[in-house]
């Protein structure tokens, strides 16, 4: 894959993670856990998940001038999307695969709902609506997979950054 097309394709990947991330936590922020079934700290889902929203985002409208700046590499470096890319790609399907095993588990397993919020920001939607199967597959894990996708991104560009200047 040409270096221009890994750049495109990485920006889009980053600008829809990144704004999915946000969407994802305006529920948090709204309910306040009033309503829902078992009460958390519903403000740690808000303050974890958009700034790694924002910081999608960002990176996806930032010059590539800056960010190779930052990661102190060369703006033509392939490595430049394409690590975080593939971080994006890891996180996202782990994710992906985690809520589909949420929906798909059986009640009789007793999955912790605290533990099963912070691996799937979308798990009270299960909790309160019980969604149809086509809804989890093709709405609600892949909001799930785009939300840790900006984890991903994260950790890609933290790594990038940190190893490049640990190194020198």
């Amino acid at each position: 894959m040409s270096a221009r097309a890994i750049r495109v394709t990485s920006r889009i990947a980053f600008f829809l993670c990144g704004v999915i991330s946000l969407f994802t936590c305006v529920p948090f922020l709204m309910l306040r856990g009033a309503e829902l079934p078992v009460q958390s700290e519903w403000v740690l889902f808000v303050v974890t998940l958009a700034p790694l929203g924002l910081f999608s985002v960002t990176l996806a409208v930032l010059p590539g001038s800056w960010i190779a700046k930052a990661c102190k590499k060369d703006r033509n470096d392939e490595q430049l999307f394409l690590g975080p890319l593939k971080w994006l790609g890891g996180f996202g399907a782990s994710s992906y695969l985690v809520a589909l095993v949420a929906y798909l588990a059986p009640r009789r397993w007793g999955l912790d709902p605290q533990l099963m919020f912070s691996l799937c920001p979308l798990y009270f939607i299960k909790m309160t609506f019980d969604p149809s199967m086509t809804a989890t597959f093709f709405l609600l894990a892949p909001m799930n997979a785009a939300a840790y996708g900006s984890l991903g991104l994260t950790v890609g560009y933290a790594r990038l950054a940190l190893r490049k200047r640990t190194s020198s």
